[in-house]
Formats: C-alpha cells, sequence, structure tokens
C-alpha cells in the first residue's frame, strides 16, 4: 500500500470533516459493513483513511486508494 502525501491528507481532512456522513461504496475487508451502509465521519487519520462511525455499529476505517465512499446529505 502506497501512503498519501500530507498534501493529500490535508485534502482528505477537508473533504469530510468530522459529522460529515457518508455511504459506503466498496470495502475490500471480510469484516466490511454492506455495500450502501451509511455512517458519520469521526476523522480522518495520518494514512488519509476515513474513520466512521457506521450506523450498523462497524468501526471499519475506509482505507485511502483502497476503499471508497461517497459523501450523503445529512439530511437524507
Amino acid at each position: 500500500m502506497r501512503f498519501p502525501s500530507k498534501e493529500q491528507v490535508v485534502r482528505q481532512r477537508r473533504l469530510y470533516p468530522a459529522g460529515t456522513r457518508v455511504e459506503l461504496v466498496q470495502m475490500d475487508d471480510a469484516q466490511a459493513p454492506p455495500v450502501g451502509t451509511r455512517g458519520t465521519v469521526i476523522g480522518v487519520d495520518d494514512t488519509g483513511s476515513i474513520m466512521v462511525a457506521w450506523d450498523n455499529g462497524s468501526g471499519l476505517n475506509v482505507i485511502y486508494g483502497v476503499d471508497c465512499c461517497k459523501k450523503v446529505p445529512i439530511d437524507d
């Protein structure tokens, strides 16, 4: 796995601030929540991974450059 640059991590943090609602599009993990699961961003770590409190109780991060999520409106 290739780690992102400092600038890429800063960009991730700007795009996904704490409180942002996201929906899982793809996750490469046997324990992944189902595609379509929604959650709330709790932060972005130093590797650019998005830390999410998934609505189903999972706590798996969206790994930078591997997994994929999309923003959803808070009132959705």
